[in-house]
């Protein structure tokens, strides 16, 4: 085989992961760091055909054809390949008695994207590259090709070789009709948008931005992105398009930089190539300091420069892979590769490696640098897996999905009697990559590789996050899975146990607004994020339990009520004007005591019955009035206590028709003294009328009246028990509710009318001459009752819950002294007191009785 020309330029930005410590989840990794990775050069391509013989291989085959030192960062793919095709050589199953070995893909490797467009331009269909041998070949061999899309489109276009590519699933090299030599062997992300939206959900990062490229997969991503977050409730704080052509993106530049340094979102998703304009944002946005944590996907993989980085800031990768297993051979291959064979010589490529325990301390500000002459003898002393790239693992199942397309154009060689010398060499190009295209086969890890199907709805991703630490050297630790196929509940796993990215802080957040704490609600403001919010205080009775960020507060049953952080409903306890309480023993006492005394005043009335004040003043009203007001006085009590039904029904009535009769009754009296004393010269009809006690019947007219009026009241919209919750915080108060609140003032303002009456006729005849003229004590009383009462409905209204009931109570109490002490008190002192005073009346003293 014609030795193949040497690439001249590194490959570039491959990731060659060694893990270190625990075996255990999550795994902690080591991670070369190459000095050369601070150039910040873009990646570039390069490729691998693969290609069998009956010969055998040379030891120092690839010592020869790889003549210069492979760049770390590179050294993945080459050991893929080193493994790869040691393994199937050394499997009897597969390709049996040939050698199955690659190359190089020449001349590719010398020339950066950039320079593909000048050289493959329509204008120059030259096939000549710069220092590239071309040759019409009479074999047709597999091509590896990526891990960038778009140079691997260009190389594809005008070619007729079967080429699989093994860099991130790209639907730009799917068109089999205008590319039908192109085989993707990556899945495709269907379920990434989902699973991102799921990783945000659970740290509650409800604030974001986005950067894409402006390609056709990045606005797809976006559209599918976006459909995630509006129906969970997360908002983009911005969205960055990073356009594809660098003269339009150094014109915009600025721009994009200002929004995300100015942003308060600390979590940013990027999706895109890293092959592009969107790296070259990223790196600008490091050097600028942006401190934010990066969800992206697994090609972006990678640690930044930065020397001065702390853990005491919330930076980091994220990123979403493809799960794969773990290929065990590959540690024993590692151990054992033998240097004279193979171009092994890591240490010239490696600067130092940093050493990291799952368990390091956050106060360790240098780490032991370790330096190695030989690889094997570090590997001799060191257990580690190898921790292989996505892509890495694609180029993995790439050769292996061309070594069983070439042991099945093999077995038709054999079968068609294929002449000897042309085993193993096919020229059918077509043929080649239409039996590529529907391979299906297990690699030896137990992955079953569909080459037709790649569009994996179900594929499994697993979550790493990459720290970077000082001296410019990181962790990756695995944090969690995502299992798009598992119920929704259960398709996101994040370890308990993982202190976050193992830096021994708490979760960052990023959100517009801290969340609304309990006993608060959300109120979306105009012309903002819905994420942007403002927190206001339940209204009253309403609570917000401890879960945030409530729309709105949960108001409190009527049998309890909300506690002062407004986080709870307490029970409520229950409240009236009881006996027991201070209040209503005062009261009670008033009215028991009252009671008593005007039955008193009733005895003495009727032990002096013959005495000439009383009767001269008519001693049977008094009797009426006194027992009225005894009633007066009695019916207070029916408003202390625990309310029923009974008692409702029996407060207003009882203390509409005694009062009535009350008032009726000193109305009588008084146009009793008018009639006696206004009438110098009476006729006998005016003095039959007096005799007769006509002024009398004023009473039950009066208080029939009263009870029609409480009758109407009591059918129509009778009072019921209440309970009023508004009044006292933490209680209900049982009430005698009114039930008809005009009933109530109608009773009221009749009785109010009476005083009135009595209080003007008293008035005018409190000037009339008599030593036992009452007329004044009358107008003194009606004077006091009004005034009661006019002040009673103001203070009424203006109370709640059992005040008001004190106040009812108080107002009857209160009016009652008034009349029992205006009217009696001053006979009882004459009574008792000036009994030289109590002589025979005149003439007049005897008509009036």
């Amino acid at each position: 085989m014609k030795k193949m020309c040497a690439c001249t330029i590194s490959f570039l930005l491959l990731k060659f992961s060694l893990i270190l410590g625990c075996l255990t989840e999550p795994i902690c990794f080591w991670r070369i760091k190459n000095s050369e990775d601070n150039d910040g050069d873009l990646r570039s391509d390069c490729g691998f055909f693969l290609w069998t013989t009956e010969e055998l291989i040379e030891d120092n085959w690839y010592k020869e054809i790889i003549d210069f030192r492979i760049p770390a960062r590179r050294y993945e793919f080459f050991l893929v390949m080193f493994f790869a095709t040691h393994e199937i050589n050394e499997n009897p199953y597969l390709l049996p008695n040939m050698s199955f070995m690659f190359s190089i893909v020449v001349g590719l490797c010398q020339d950066t994207l950039g320079g593909l467009d000048k050289l493959y331009s329509q204008q120059n269909n030259s096939h000549n590259f710069i220092n590239y041998i071309c040759e019409q070949y009479q074999t047709c061999y597999g091509d590896l090709i990526g891990p960038s899309w778009k140079t691997s489109l260009k190389l594809s276009i005008h070619s007729m070789a079967p080429k699989v590519f093994f860099g991130p699933f790209n639907p730009s090299l799917s068109d089999h009709d205008r590319l039908p030599y192109v085989h993707q062997i990556a899945t495709k992300d269907t379920q990434l948008s989902h699973g991102m939206v799921s990783l945000l959900l659970h740290f509650k990062w409800t604030w974001i931005g986005v950067v894409i490229s402006d390609d056709d997969q990045g606005i797809r991503f976006l559209s599918d992105l976006r459909e995630e977050i509006q129906r969970h409730g997360i908002c983009l704080a911005f969205v960055n398009v990073i356009p594809e052509s660098m003269e339009i993106y150094m014109k915009k530049a600025k721009v994009y930089d200002k929004q995300i340094m100015a942003s308060s979102a600390k979590v940013v998703i990027i999706y895109g190539e890293m092959n592009s304009t969107l790296e070259i944002s990223f790196r600008r946005w490091e050097y600028l300091g942006a401190q934010r944590i990066w969800i992206t996907t697994a090609q972006w993989d990678f640690i930044s420069k930065k020397k001065e980085f702390s853990l005491d800031y919330f930076h980091g990768t994220v990123t979403f892979a493809h799960h794969r297993d773990e290929i065990p051979k590959f540690r024993n291959f590692m151990q054992t590769l033998d240097p004279d064979k193979y171009p092994v010589n890591i240490s010239e490529s490696i600067l130092g490696w940093n050493y990291f325990n799952c368990s390091f301390s956050k106060n360790t500000n240098k780490m032991e640098n370790f330096k190695f002459i030989n690889t094997l003898e570090w590997t001799a002393v060191h257990k580690y897996d190898m921790a292989l790239s996505e892509e890495g693992y694609n180029l993995y199942n790439t050769v292996y999905a061309v070594a069983h397309t070439y042991h099945e154009l093999i077995l038709q060689q054999v079968e068609c009697q294929m002449p000897a010398g042309y085993k193993g060499i096919f020229t059918d190009c077509q043929q080649v990559s239409s039996l590529l295209k529907t391979r299906v086969f297990t690699n030896p890890v137990g992955e079953l590789v569909n080459m037709s199907h790649r569009e994996n709805q179900c594929a499994e991703y697993d979550i790493f996050i990459i720290w970077n630490f000082p001296q410019g050297f990181g962790l990756k630790v695995k944090i969690g899975s995502y299992f798009p196929c598992y119920q929704q509940i259960q398709q996101l796993h994040i370890y308990k146990d993982m202190e976050w990215a193992t830096g021994g802080t708490s979760v960052p957040s990023s959100m517009c607004r801290v969340p609304c704490t309990a006993g608060f609600m959300k109120i979306h403001q105009q012309e903002t994020a819905d994420c942007c919010f403002a927190c206001v205080q339940c209204p009253e009775n309403e609570v917000s339990n401890e879960t945030a960020d409530m729309e709105q507060c949960v108001r409190c049953p009527d049998d309890k009520y909300a506690n002062l952080e407004q986080t709870h409903c307490l029970q409520r306890g229950l409240s009236f004007l009881a006996f027991e309480e201070p209040l209503g023993i005062a009261l009670g006492f008033m009215s028991l005591s009252l009671s008593a005394i005007t039955i008193l005043i009733l005895v003495s009335f009727v032990m002096y019955k013959d005495a000439p004040i009383v009767k001269a003043n008519n001693r049977i009203l008094s009797y009426i009035l006194l027992i009225s007001l005894v009633f007066c006085f009695l019916c207070s009590l029916l408003f202390i206590g625990h309310p029923n039904q009974a008692t409702c029904f029996l407060q207003q009535t009882t203390f509409g028709v005694f009062f009535t009769v009350a008032v009726s009754t000193v109305l009588a009296k008084t146009i009793t003294v008018v009639m006696a004393f206004k009438l110098t010269t009476p006729g006998r009809r005016m003095r039959g009328m007096l005799t007769s006690g006509a002024p009398n019947l004023v009473i039950p007219i009066c208080t029939l009246i009263q009870l029609v009026l409480c009758g109407i009241w009591l059918v129509t919209s009778p009072p019921f028990i209440d309970r009023d919750t508004q009044s006292e915080h933490g209680k209900t108060v049982i009430i005698c509710n009114k039930g008809s609140v005009v009933a109530f003032h109608i009773v009221l303002g009749y009785l109010c009318s009476l005083a009135l009456v009595s209080f003007t006729v008293a008035f005018l005849a409190r000037n009339l001459p008599d030593r036992y003229n009452e007329a004044k004590f009358l107008t003194f009383s009606m004077l006091v009752f009004c005034s009661v009462w006019i002040t009673f409905l103001p203070v009424y209204h203006s109370t709640r819950g059992k005040i008001m009931v004190v106040v009812e109570v108080f107002s009857i109490l209160a009016s009652s002294a008034g009349l029992l002490g205006c009217i009696f008190v001053p006979k009882c002192y004459t009574i008792f007191v000036r009994p030289d005073s109590n002589c025979i009346q005149k003439s007049k003293d005897n008509l009036i009785h």
